[in-house]
């Protein structure tokens, strides 16, 4: 009984996946090039959902991830002739283009500072590439 209560639960769970941006120039390459800031995205099992990450000295960032990922549809109608399908046919069937997909990020900093990215990353994979800036000049490598 309590594992039948369990399996909604789980299965309406967010996935979080972890994204990192290394500075390559600005202030805070200046100050730290060795710094990295590690981004918390959520809902990664979607195209797109919230994320949040910390800058020195500009506090919390909190903004959206969203990938492109483009699907194909199709559409049937027709009759069929078998001894399994006999009659007409109606539907369509939608899935997953292979191949790379472009993404974006954007947040704004309790200082007003906003960022803003973008990556691709492979078709059923979690993870990609890309840059971002952000207002006051810096320039990161966003890895995940």
């Amino acid at each position: 009984m309590a594992l039948a209560l369990i399996l909604p639960l789980a299965a309406c769970a967010d996935t979080t996946s972890t994204m990192q941006l290394y500075p390559l120039s600005g202030e805070i390459a200046e100050a730290d090039p060795t710094l990295v800031i590690r981004a918390v995205a959520k809902n990664t099992n979607s195209t797109s959902g919230p994320l949040s990450f910390r800058l020195p000295k500009r506090g919390k960032c909190t903004g959206t991830w969203t990938s492109l990922t483009p699907r194909v549809v199709s559409n049937s109608q027709g009759l069929a002739l078998t001894l399994k399908k006999t009659g007409g046919e109606v539907g369509s069937k939608r899935e997953t283009v292979a191949g790379v997909n472009n993404g974006e990020i954007y947040a704004v900093c309790d200082d007003g500072t906003r960022v803003q990215g973008t990556f691709v990353v492979g078709s059923g994979t979690a993870s990609g590439t890309g840059q971002a800036s952000d207002t006051n000049g810096n320039v990161y490598k966003l890895l995940f």
